[in-house]
């Protein structure tokens, strides 16, 4: 009978005791022997994968993006197939490999299907990413968001996301100008790294800030030069639509890029998978391709 581990995170949006039960009834059902271990705190998940790599055959991650993050990191040096099962608020992971919101459902199918997938993860600065980076506008976002506090271990919604980003915005009179150098290319405002497509969601909706990204190639950047209050609204539709953005002569975009550096004028935030990394002056953004095994189970 195959092991499995279950690394569970209990505070993430959408996991309950109950949904960890079922969730482990399924993976059970599909001829599992499943040990399921909960996190406790930031980086116990990445200690689990760890620890659990070298004993079983498939680790699932049932929690949000901060976990699945965490655990890719705990396990850079093992070779060991992962599921991701979307119990946060957003879990742009699972969502983009094609697998349903349902946790149940989605460990259903991953559970029962032996088929993998090889994908690409990024890096910056050596931490590892699965399916975004970013330098300046939309790490600050996430920093403030995390200001706000969480309530049960729960990060706020898409609100309180949408609230903060106008109000980050209006502080700034809507005005983004250059504080960073491209090293060899441009000033831009601030930069985007992708993985994938899309690059995040919202509620329902995808953001398509780098439509040509894909798990099977390496890097896209997307960076505007400067961005003022009459080119707001298009940039707005550049991430909605997933057009313009790749061939605007205000935009820096590079596509399937193995490595980007990035100097910036001062100190300023960086985020990885929606997770806050701190302050930098410079970020170097790496792909590592064919890096992660990854179920993708049968619809």
């Amino acid at each position: 009978m195959p092991r499995a581990a279950l690394i569970v995170n209990p505070n993430a949006t959408r996991v309950t005791p109950e949904l960890t039960l079922a969730v482990e009834r399924e993976l059970a059902a599909a001829g599992l022997r499943v040990e399921t271990f909960l996190t406790e705190g930031p980086r116990h998940a990445a200690e689990l994968a760890a620890e659990a790599a070298a004993d079983v055959d498939r680790i699932y991650v049932y929690g949000g993006d901060g976990a699945f993050n965490e655990v890719v990191n705990g396990i850079e040096d093992a070779d060991v197939a992962l599921g991701f099962l979307p119990g946060g608020g957003t879990s742009v992971l699972p969502r983009t490999l094609g697998l349903p919101r349902d946790a149940v459902e989605a460990a259903r199918r991953l559970g029962r299907s032996p088929r993998e997938r090889r994908i690409a993860l990024g890096r910056v600065n050596g931490r590892r990413f699965t399916f975004s980076a970013g330098l300046g506008l939309d790490a600050e976002l996430v920093r403030r968001v995390d200001a706000l506090g969480r309530r049960n271990g729960r990060r706020p919604g898409d609100v309180a996301f949408a609230r903060t980003l106008l109000g980050l915005l209006a502080g700034r009179r809507g005005r983004l100008p250059p504080t960073m150098t491209v090293t060899g290319r441009d000033r831009v405002a601030f930069a985007l790294v992708a993985n994938c497509d899309p690059y995040s969601y919202a509620g329902p909706f995808a953001i398509h800030a780098a439509p040509e990204a894909r798990f099977e190639l390496g890097l896209d950047l997307v960076a505007p030069h400067a961005v003022g209050p009459l080119q707001l609204p298009r940039v707005a539709a550049w991430a909605v639509r997933g057009r313009g953005q790749t061939s605007s002569p205000r935009v820096l975009y590079l596509h399937d890029v193995d490595e980007v550096e990035i100097e910036c004028d001062g100190p300023t935030a960086v985020q990885a998978d929606g997770e806050d990394l701190g302050d930098v002056v410079t970020a170097r953004f790496e792909a590592e391709r064919d890096a992660l095994r990854v179920l993708v189970g049968d619809n």
